[in-house]
């Protein structure tokens, strides 16, 4: 029998032209260097501090483990440090277990910066008229694409950027979605100590950043380490 008529049997099933191209065109993922992360830390971090002192400057709030430790603070007088740094531990030991060592070091280094930022920054640049409803989406704005440079370099601001970026990896989750899920969650719990509108415009601002996270943060669209 001639090679040329040899069929494959009925039921083997046979890889498809456009899998075979899809799994070709795949990127190869080139990691970071070192210097590439250290400015994305200093970056990132610093647009997230501007975001953070527009909030403040209108007195709008900010959801993750920061916006946990404000409302204990604010409710039961502890010292904020100390309660930020206690909110963040299982998320750090999460982080450690779960997404290494580097990911852990580059997220303390990441909030260590962003500590040094928000206390620079007022001594540097002062707002005069800031509109609530503007603060609510640029500082939004800011703060996500802060927090997007860091994703893209394997870091976070821990607590939950360490929980949304571990159901991604583990779930299929976006990242964005199940961080504006908490974010809410933690602002809705502000209503007894701010006023509504206030809180409502912290919503605003937390749904804009988590939706820039959302829609630029996914596995199915971009290859990096």
């Amino acid at each position: 029998m001639h090679a040329s008529t040899l069929k494959p049997a009925s039921g083997a099933l046979q890889p498809s032209a456009q899998t075979a191209n899809t799994t070709q065109m795949l990127p190869v993922a080139t990691p970071h260097r070192p210097y590439e992360d250290i400015q994305a830390m200093l970056t990132g971090t610093l647009f997230v501090a501007l975001g953070v002192v527009m909030f403040g400057q209108v007195g709008l709030l900010t959801g993750g483990t920061t916006g946990v430790a404000f409302l204990i603070h604010y409710s039961l007088g502890w010292q904020f440090g100390l309660v930020l740094f206690l909110v963040n531990v299982p998320f750090y030991i999460l982080a450690w277990l779960r997404m290494g060592a580097a990911f852990t070091l580059k997220t303390c280094a990441s909030v260590g910066l962003l500590s040094m930022w928000v206390t620079l920054l007022p001594h540097w640049v002062g707002f005069h008229t800031l509109s609530p409803v503007f603060t609510a989406v640029m500082g939004g704005l800011l703060m996500g694409v802060g927090i997007l440079i860091l994703f893209r370099h394997r870091g976070s601001l821990g607590g939950f950027n360490i929980l949304a970026l571990f159901l991604q990896d583990r779930m299929g989750w976006r990242a964005g979605r199940v961080q504006m899920l908490l974010d809410a969650a933690v602002l809705l719990f502000a209503l007894p100590l701010v006023a509504l509108p206030m809180v409502a415009l912290s919503v605003l601002g937390a749904l804009v950043l988590n939706q820039l996270l959302a829609t630029n943060h996914r596995k199915d669209r971009y290859v990096a380490l």
